[in-house]
């Protein structure tokens, strides 16, 4: 009994210190955000790990996969994944052998001269991943669960890694892991993730080798061509004026004369939608060239209203066999864009 009592009361105090330190700490700071909803972490927290813990139920089919695929990514990735000069080729450079060993064997040879998608990722959870969270560019996060996979499965069909009537699913994913053309190209001699290859591995963070005899540091320096600027709105107002990246004015806007704000307001549109993307102002990118467009329309009696709808609707055929994707913006900024075009689309 008495050790009962001295057990009782040793709990007691745990509780109680416990509750006086709960309460001791502020569950909110004032005026500085709220705590995240369940709803708003699980929005979040959508990560697939390389043993595909995340990973999500669902399955797709190849065959749905290409109508997917038409209709949202063949505009930036190309009908067969092989792009075109905005984003690098998906596929490629993988052969059947590859998918035997595991080992992408062009990689070592220096006479190729691409570095595709599936010659390089090692994990299929990747691929599935960045789809999921990322594509399309224009509306990230849109496709559904099924039509990842049926995305992804239409992707390892383009590399000949499955056949023409699989069906990708969270149940026979590790099986198709077991196909990925450099499935075994990741080394781990590093010990750094995921963990230490060998008892006595030791993570190479020294990195002593080079900091003898260095040799002078490069410069580095970036662009962005004139046909992307703006894509992604201006760079300078989205970095910190401090710190190694400052962002440069990428506005389409800056090189406007401000003697002509309505075209100023214009190519802050064709910024924020990213238009510029796949059209130029003149001559062809992915999509035609913008000016070419007004030529083309402008005898219409209803070209405003026909483009404007084109804008928002999209579609193929006209132009090419590559799709334009539905554009999700308000009627009011795709009938300015459209009036620009039929003004002649000049910069």
């Amino acid at each position: 009994m008495c050790s009962s009592r001295k057990v009782f009361a040793a709990w007691a105090v745990v509780l109680a210190l416990g509750t006086s330190c709960a309460g001791a700490q502020p569950r909110e700071f004032a005026g500085i955000g709220r705590a995240a909803t369940a709803s708003e972490i699980a929005a979040w927290d959508i990560d697939v790990r390389p043993d595909f813990k995340g990973l999500p139920k669902g399955r797709g089919s190849v065959a749905q996969g290409q109508d997917i695929w038409e209709a949202k990514c063949a505009s930036c990735h190309g009908v067969f994944g092989e792009s075109n000069e905005v984003f690098s080729p998906l596929v490629g450079g993988t052969t059947a052998e590859d998918v035997k060993t595991g080992r992408v064997a062009r990689l070592l040879d220096p006479s190729f001269p691409g570095r595709t998608t599936l010659m390089k990722v090692p994990t299929l959870s990747t691929l599935w991943d960045y789809i999921h969270r990322a594509m399309p560019w224009n509306a990230p996060k849109s496709l559904t669960t099924d039509e990842v996979y049926a995305v992804t499965a239409f992707l390892l069909n383009l590399g000949g890694v499955v056949g023409d009537d699989y069906v990708l699913s969270d149940a026979n994913m590790a099986q198709t892991q077991a196909r990925l053309p450099n499935r075994n190209g990741m080394t781990t001699r590093h010990a750094l993730w995921p963990g230490r290859t060998a008892p006595k591995a030791v993570p190479d963070v020294r990195a002593t080798a080079c900091r003898v005899d260095c040799e002078a540091e490069p410069l580095h320096a970036s662009l962005l061509p004139d046909h992307a600027r703006g894509a992604h709105g201006n760079l300078a107002d989205q970095n910190r004026p401090v710190g190694a990246q400052h962002g440069a004015n990428t506005a389409v806007a800056a090189a406007v004369s401000a003697a002509s704000p309505a075209r100023a307001n214009v190519s802050a549109l064709l910024g924020q939608y990213a238009c510029t993307a796949c059209h130029r102002a003149e001559g062809k990118l992915v999509g035609p060239g913008l000016g070419d467009a007004g030529k083309r329309h402008r005898a219409r009696a209803d070209a405003l209203e026909y483009l404007t709808g084109k804008i928002r609707s999209g579609g193929s055929g006209v132009w090419g066999d590559v799709p334009m994707p539905p554009q999700t913006l308000p009627e009011a900024d795709a009938r300015r864009i459209a009036q620009w075009i039929l003004d002649g689309a000049k910069p």
